[in-house]
C-alpha cells in the first residue's frame, strides 16, 4: 500500500534545496522501508555532508545489504562526520551479501578503507575473509593489522594461531598487545613460551596483557615467570601478576606477595590481599589484620574477605584432623 507522506519524502530528496533534502531525510527516519532503500543510496553521493550522514544513518538502521558498498565509499568522505558514521554502520550489517562487498574491500589501496571494512567483518565470522585477514596481518598498516588480530580473535580459529604467535613479534606495540588477547582463547602448554617471552616484552601494556593471560591459563609452568615479573617497574604489570599468581595457587609466591601488603599504592595492597586470600594461608593473617584500618575501603574489603577465607581454611582443617 502506498504511503503519500514517504512518497513525499523520497521526491524530497531531489530537491535543489539541500535543507529540504535534510528535512525529507528527517522525516523519513521514522518511515523508510524496503523502497526507501535506493533512493537513500543515491543520497550517500549528495552533494551535502549532512545529507550523506544522514543516509548513512539510515540506510545502516534498515540493514539492507545493497547499501555496503555505497557506505564503503564513503570511508573516504571529505566530512569526517560521514567518514565516522560509515564506519560505525558497516558493523551493524549482517549475513552473506554484505560481508562480500567488505571482503572485497579487504584490498583497498586505502588503509582507512582496509581497516573500518576488517571492522565490519568482525560479527559476521565469513569463512570467506579468513585467508585474506591472515594476509592482513602483515598490511603496512599496524591499524589494519591491529583490527585483523582482532577479528581472528573473533573467528577462534586453530588455523590462525601460527599466523598470531607471528604478531607477538610485531614492530608496533598494540598489535603485540591485542596479538596476545587473542592467543589467550588458545592458551595452553604449546604457548607457554609465546606468553613468557611477551611477560619481558619493552612495551608495559604487553607485559599487562601476558601477566592477565597466564593467570587464566591454569598453568603451574606460568609461575616461574610471573614471579620474576613482581620486579617490574611498572606498578601495573605487579598488580596482574599478583592477581595471576593468586588463581594460579602460586604457594611458592607467599613470601613474595606479602611485601605488597605494605605497598604505598592501594591497588597493590588490594590485588595482594585478594591473592593471599585466594591462597588461604595463615602466614598473611597478621599482616592483613593490619589492613582493617587501611584508608581505602576497597583494601579492608580486600583484606576482610581474605581473612574470613582464611578462618573457614583453618577451621575446615582443624575438623578433618
Amino acid at each position: 500500500m502506498a504511503d503519500p507522506d514517504h512518497d513525499a519524502a523520497v521526491k524530497d530528496l531531489r530537491d535543489p534545496d539541500p535543507r529540504k533534502r535534510q528535512l525529507a531525510l528527517m522525516q523519513l527516519e521514522d518511515i523508510a522501508n524496503e523502497a526507501s532503500v535506493e533512493p537513500l543510496i543515491s543520497a550517500l553521493e549528495d552533494s551535502d555532508a549532512v545529507v550523506r550522514r544522514l543516509a548513512v544513518c539510515l540506510l545502516e538502521e534498515l540493514g539492507d545489504p545493497r547499501a555496503v558498498p555505497g557506505i564503503i565509499r564513503r570511508l573516504l568522505d571529505s566530512d569526517p562526520n560521514v567518514k565516522d558514521a560509515a564506519s560505525s554502520a558497516l558493523r551493524d550489517f549482517r549475513g552473506e551479501h554484505a560481508a562480500t562487498p567488505m571482503i572485497a574491500a579487504m584490498t583497498h589501496p586505502e588503509a582507512e578503507v582496509r581497516r573500518s571494512v576488517i571492522v565490519g567483518l568482525r560479527e559476521l565470522k565469513d569463512p570467506r575473509a579468513v585467508a585474506k585477514l591472515i594476509d592482513a596481518l602483515s598490511d603496512p598498516s599496524p591499524a589494519v593489522r591491529r583490527e585483523a588480530v582482532i577479528t581472528l580473535a573473533y573467528q577462534r580459529l586453530p588455523e590462525s594461531v601460527a599466523p598470531l604467535q607471528r604478531c607477538l613479534l610485531d614492530t608496533d606495540e598494540s598489535v603485540r598487545r591485542v596479538a596476545v588477547g587473542a592467543l589467550g582463547y588458545f592458551v595452553g602448554p604449546a604457548l607457554l613460551e609465546d606468553f613468557s617471552r611477551s611477560l619481558n616484552d619493552a612495551d608495559w601494556r604487553v607485559r599487562v596483557e601476558s601477566a592477565i593471560v597466564l593467570g587464566r591459563s591454569g598453568l603451574g609452568n606460568a609461575i616461574p615467570g610471573l614471579l620474576a615479573a613482581l620486579a617490574d617497574p611498572y606498578w601495573q604489570v605487579q598488580k596482574e601478576c599478583i592477581a595471576s599468581l593468586g588463581r594460579l595457587a602460586a604457594f611458592a609466591a607467599i613470601a613474595q606477595l606479602l611485601p605488597f601488603l605494605e605497598s604505598e599504592l592501594a591497588d597493590l595492597r588490594r590485588a595482594a590481599a585478594y591473592a593471599l586470600g585466594e591462597l588461604k594461608t595463615p602466614r598473611a593473617s597478621d599482616a592483613l589484620q593490619k589492613l582493617s584500618a587501611d584508608p581505602d575501603i576497597e583494601v579492608r574489603k580486600a583484606a576482610a574477605r581474605a581473612l574470613d577465607a582464611i578462618s573457614k581454611e583453618v577451621g575446615a582443617s582443624a575438623k578433618n584432623h
